[in-house]
């Protein structure tokens, strides 16, 4: 059995709506065993997919074709995650940086965004002398 790739990675959780699913392939973020695929690619069993959501490249590999959205727990059947340790290690520090390069325009920092601040200020300067 094979399903439309946009279908599958709405019914997949991957993506929230099958609209964002179907953009994200168009714009080239979506690739079936290495090659950038349209929202029409019909996927099999087997396949790998690679889905870049900025800054991590998550890889799946089919389990099981589905079309019709599945709960969370009904996950591991249909695929099974192959995404490398080094993507969620480049998500965990752009995690901890992130509060240090704020976007332009997203307006001054929150309470909690100011106390993240302080606390890597106090952690990364406190601990050289500068009083040699």
């Amino acid at each position: 059995m094979e399903a439309r790739i946009d279908k599958w990675l709405w019914s997949a959780r991957i993506f929230k709506t099958r609209t964002i699913a179907a953009d994200a392939c168009k714009n080239g973020r979506v690739a079936v065993n290495g090659v950038n695929v349209k929202p029409s690619r019909m996927v099999k069993v087997g396949d790998t997919i690679s889905v870049r959501k900025p800054p991590v490249t998550y890889s799946f590999r089919i389990l099981k074709t589905i079309e019709q959205r599945v709960g969370a727990k009904l996950l591991p059947e249909i695929y099974e995650n192959v995404t490398p340790p080094d993507q969620y290690e480049l998500l965990e520090m752009t995690r901890i940086s992130g509060f240090v390069d704020r976007a332009r325009g997203t307006g001054r920092p929150t309470k909690k965004d100011r106390r993240a601040m302080d606390a890597f200020t106090e952690l990364s300067f406190d601990s050289f002398d500068f009083d040699e």
